[in-house]
């Protein structure tokens, strides 16, 4: 099984909680990028927040590359607004071991700030994900070393937000923004996003491009099984990394409407 560009699809294929994995899936050319990107959306995704695109000096040739190798003039942001998905750049020092950010384009985030992130290494950006040093670090760190040019991995997440927005700061602490839901209205009330994510070395500069393709669809348009597959997931995600999702403000009214 493959991943597909929808929350239906993803999700069967996405972790709930528990033990953190990479969970990768191998593609092919053709499964890298969504093929019809709304580019108008993004453009102006971009220019309402410049700071959504945040460069080192590290990035320009990488960017070039990328540019190139989708046909398009110019560098990351370039390459990032001609296509749906977020596009990160990260390399490796000469004299480290460890991946480092060095360019963003990120027009729809999910509770981050690309500003925060640049030139940190991969076990810091991932450091509020509870269980990550521990669990997935070293794992991740040793893919990324054996990555080669010409392979391509995809995986996916989830999330339950309180808005259909593609680009979500939250504005509010999670009591508050999931405050009016209840099982009764939870299909319209609660969003499930879901995050495309690939990997993929640049054969010339040796930079890994880790793409962000974001997906959002109301609780209620969701198939009845990925509903159940869903409320299913809140117990384990409770007890993991529940708080950091604001779970514990939700949980209760998704599994009332999956009972429904």
């Amino acid at each position: 099984m493959s991943l597909g560009f929808s929350v239906d699809d993803l999700l069967p294929r996405a972790r709930g909680g528990g033990q953190l994995k990479m969970g990768l899936v191998s593609l092919g050319e053709g499964e890298w990028l969504q093929s019809d990107p709304d580019i108008e959306a993004r453009k102006s995704a971009f220019a309402a927040h410049p700071d959504s695109i945040q460069l080192s000096p590290e990035a320009k040739a990488p960017g070039q590359e990328l540019a190139a190798m989708l046909g398009i003039s110019g560098a990351l942001p370039q390459a990032a607004a001609a296509h749906h998905e977020d596009m990160c750049l990260l390399t490796r020092r000469p004299d480290e071991d460890i991946y480092r950010m060095v360019g963003a384009a990120v027009a729809y985030p999910t509770d981050w700030h690309p500003k925060d992130k640049l030139g940190l290494p991969l076990a810091a950006m991932h450091a509020p994900i509870q269980g990550y040093a521990e669990q997935l670090a070293s794992g991740v760190d040793h893919f990324m070393a054996k990555l080669k040019p010409g392979k391509i991995f995809g995986r996916c997440n989830w999330f339950v937000a309180p808005t259909p927005e593609l680009r979500w700061i939250a504005g509010s602490s999670p009591e508050i923004a999931f405050g009016d839901v209840t099982a009764g209205n939870a299909g319209e009330t609660l969003f499930v996003r879901s995050e495309r994510q690939t990997l993929r070395r640049l054969p010339e500069t040796g930079a890994i491009v880790f793409t962000i393709g974001v997906y959002v669809v109301p609780l209620g348009s969701l198939s009845r099984a990925n509903v159940e597959l869903l409320a299913n997931a809140m117990e384990g995600l409770l007890q993991g990394e529940g708080d950091r999702r604001g779970a514990p403000h939700y949980a209760d009214a998704l599994i009332g409407y999956a009972a429904r």
